[in-house]
Parts: C-alpha cells; sequence; structure tokens
C-alpha cells in the first residue's frame, strides 16, 4: 500500500539546521581550498584533504539532521549501519578526487568541470546511498525526472563552489559562495526527496514517526567533531581567513633568481589608478 510521509515532522527546525551544517562544511571546505592554492605543492595535499573531508562531513550530516524530520505514517525507521557510514565515505572520497582535479589543475576549463561533475556526482550519490540504508516495513520508488534534477542541482552546486574556491579571495566573498553552496545542498537533498515514494509491505498498527533522536545523535558526533576542529583549524590560521594575496609569490616562480624578488613594500596594492605609493627619499638622521 501506499505509505504517506512527512520531511518536516519538526516544522522548520531541521531544514534551517541543516542548511546551517551545509554552509559550515562548504565553507570550512572551500576555505581549505583557497588555503591550498597559497602554499608550496608539498603542503597542498594536507589542505586539499582537509577541504574533501569538511565538505563530505558538512553534506553528510546536513542530510541526516534533515532526515531527523523526515517520518513514514505507521512505519517506525531504522538505519543500517555499514551503509549509513559507507555513504559517508563515498561523500568523502568523491568530493576529494573533484578537489585535487582543481586544486593541481586549476579552476578553469576542463578541469573545474570534470572536478564539479565529480564532487556533485558524490553529493548526490552520497544521498541517494543514505536513502539506501533507510529500514522500514516497505520500500522506496523514485520518480526518475526529479532524481535527474536533483543530480543536476549537485554538479551546478560543486561546479560553482570549486570555481569561487580558485577565483574568490575575500573572506566575505567565500562567505557568500558558501551560503549559495549550502543553499544548492540542502536544494539538492529536498529535490531528492521529492522524487521519492513509499510503499508499504503491510498496514501496521504502530505509530511510526520520525527516527529518534538516540538513534542519530551517535552517528553525528563524529562528523560534527570534525567539523569543530576543522573550524579550530581555520580560526587560528590568518591566512585562511584572510587570504588576500591576488599575486603568485615571485620567489616560487622557478628560474626568478632572489635578487629579483620584490621587497614586502614592492608588493603594496595598487592605489586607484593603478599608482603606487612614492617614496620621496626624505632624509634621514643618518644622511643628515
Amino acid at each position: 500500500m501506499q505509505g504517506t510521509v512527512d520531511g518536516f515532522s519538526y516544522g522548520a527546525v531541521t531544514p534551517l539546521v541543516a542548511y546551517l551544517m551545509a554552509c559550515l562544511g562548504s565553507a570550512l571546505g572551500l576555505r581549505c581550498t583557497t588555503r591550498s592554492l597559497l602554499v608550496t605543492h608539498s603542503r597542498r595535499p594536507a589542505w586539499l584533504a582537509l577541504g574533501s573531508a569538511a565538505i563530505g562531513s558538512g553534506i553528510w550530516t546536513m542530510h541526516f539532521v534533515a532526515m531527523m524530520g523526515f517520518s513514514i505514517h505507521g512505519a517506525p525507521i531504522h538505519y543500517d549501519g555499514p551503509i549509513t557510514y559507507a555513504s559517508l565515505g563515498l561523500a568523502i572520497v568523491m568530493v576529494g578526487i573533484g578537489i585535487f582535479i582543481v586544486g593541481y589543475r586549476g579552476a578553469t576549463g576542463t578541469p573545474l568541470f570534470t572536478g564539479g561533475t565529480i564532487t556533485g556526482l558524490g553529493v548526490a550519490s552520497m544521498h541517494y546511498l543514505g536513502m539506501a540504508g533507510v529500514r522500514f516495513h516497505g520500500r522506496f520508488t523514485y520518480n526518475t525526472f526529479t532524481v535527474a534534477a536533483s543530480v543536476v542541482i549537485a554538479v551546478v552546486a560543486a561546479t560553482s563552489a570549486l570555481w569561487a574556491a580558485g577565483r574568490v579571495r575575500g573572506f566575505l566573498w567565500s562567505v557568500g559562495a558558501s551560503l549559495v553552496m549550502g543553499l544548492a545542498v540542502s536544494g539538492m537533498h529536498y529535490t531528492g526527496m521529492a522524487a521519492l515514494g513509499v510503499h508499504l509491505d503491510s498496514v501496521s498498527h504502530a505509530t511510526g514517526g520520525a527516527p529518534e533522536a538516540s538513534v542519530l545523535a551517535p552517528m553525528l558526533i563524529g562528523p560534527l567533531a570534525f567539523l569543530l576542529l576543522a573550524g579550530v583549524v581555520v580560526i587560528f590560521d590568518p591566512l585562511m581567513v584572510t587570504s588576500r594575496p591576488d599575486w603568485t609569490p615571485v620567489e616560487h616562480k622557478p628560474g626568478v633568481p632572489a635578487a629579483a624578488v620584490p621587497s614586502h613594500a614592492d608588493r603594496r596594492p595598487a592605489l586607484h589608478g593603478g599608482h603606487r605609493p612614492e617614496h620621496h627619499g626624505h632624509p634621514t638622521p643618518q644622511n643628515r
């Protein structure tokens, strides 16, 4: 028989908290990706790996916070542990592949398209594998067109976010990109849930309802702790927060002699009109 579902059992609380989790994971991941572009090649993998884990954990946490508000009338909900945790690993690995492609090949052209597509497919795969771990007395069916729309949303969102990570340097601009990414990830989730149909095996006398917090809370502790740790890294890394330089450090360019490396004074940003402040050679006390 056809089951009745409710995706908002707790009202606007779960969608709002889920959105914040998506924004947090996106913000930390994008800042780590941006930071990787400002360091030497030897340190780049660590920042990219941290960014991948942050985005993957944020997406996974967002999904299961939103699932706290999902209920099926007359069918208690449980989760298959291995499949549920496999969805977390899948999200981190696929997001990581996309981020590493952009981190090493650049956020333009083919690398951006390839990295964004893989990352978006990772977001969508995490969602549908996580749903495959839901256990109840029945089965899910999906509307193919709506599922395809959710995948497109995920790919476009991921590509836009990776483009922002490679292009945007200002902190506020990065926050804006994270808010957009969080909105797109949440939109992908609820679009995927809109594609859902529920068929119950038999009429149950159980009340059903959303999963108890005691079931989902242990699953969320690890990813939340990781997001907190990643946040601490961001806070205590000044370049991560500001990351203002739009130039590539000259000393990192091959074939440039040390004498040609400009001083810090030469790296001052240009004023309006393209002119730098000039020193007019006022005599110092030693020259008088």
